[in-house]
């Protein structure tokens, strides 16, 4: 005989189903109490999506959530145990809502890691906790290298690019205070910034042979001009020209060079 859980409390995703709990708790193992469990899982499946949807903001794909707060239901519905007296949902809610927590903490990352990377991440922690969980290393020491890529099949440099995986889940602020300190410096003070006299050295080494190529007068000029600081008029004094002589040379002079050097850049 076929039980029905479809009756409801007054909002639609709390289903009365602590009979059909009763009778599932009270069924051996087989093909009905497998048809009374499903019964039970589709009657609160509205409630898993409900809390999925709490967490559909938080950059996972909603169908995802629900997948994973279907199997925290299934989870809830096999471990409830109703002779405890306490109503199902409040066993279920938490149950649901840890395990969508997990999925988050699991597989999603404050900076884009690659899918192989992440795999391998979830294969280490696994294997670091069977090889705990089954004495095979020294008590309070972590699994090493060598005896996680036996127990998974992994390479060595696999196994290291998951540990490093491990330990590179989310991102520290650069207004955090950096690690021992005690004047208050955050991580951002210790970063370094382009030094703009780079500029310069590169514009200075792509004006060399420039400059070597002009006659000589010219390059006499501009190093009176730009490297001893002269004026127009104390140039031209020396040199025995006029000062209107003197601009016209400095100005084809830069003007040559710049040309000669935004030609050859890319």
């Amino acid at each position: 005989m076929r039980t029905r859980v479809s009756a409801r409390h007054p909002h639609d995703d709390a289903p009365d189903t602590a009979d059909a709990f009763r009778r599932l708790a009270a069924l051996p193992a087989g093909p009905e109490r497998d048809a009374l469990r499903d019964e039970l899982v589709e009657a609160w499946l509205p409630m898993a999506d409900r809390l999925a949807g709490r967490f559909r903001s938080r950059g996972e794909n909603h169908e995802d959530l629900r997948q994973v707060a279907a199997l925290g239901l299934v989870k809830a519905v096999d471990r409830y145990d109703p002779a405890r007296g306490h109503a199902f949902e409040s066993y279920a809610v938490p149950t649901v809502t840890g395990e969508i927590k997990r999925h988050f903490r699991d597989h999603m990352w404050t900076l884009h890691v690659p899918r192989r990377v992440q795999d391998l991440r979830n294969k280490v922690r696994v294997a670091m906790q069977e090889l705990s969980a089954d004495g095979q290393d020294t008590p309070g020491r972590q699994p090493d290298v060598a005896g996680i890529a036996r127990h998974t099949g992994m390479t060595e440099e696999d196994v290291r690019a998951g540990l490093e995986a491990l330990e590179s889940y989310s991102a520290l602020s650069l207004d955090a205070e950096s690690p021992g300190s005690e004047d208050g410096h955050s991580l951002g003070d210790a970063l370094g910034a382009a030094d703009p006299a780079l500029e310069t050295v590169v514009d200075r080494e792509a004006v060399k042979p420039r400059l070597a190529a002009l006659p000589e007068r010219e390059r006499e000029i501009l190093y009176m001009r730009f490297f001893r600081d002269m004026t127009q008029s104390r140039i031209a004094e020396q040199l025995g020209i006029s000062q209107m002589h003197v601009s016209r040379l400095i100005n084809r002079s830069c003007d040559r060079v710049r040309q000669e050097v935004m030609r050859e850049r890319p």
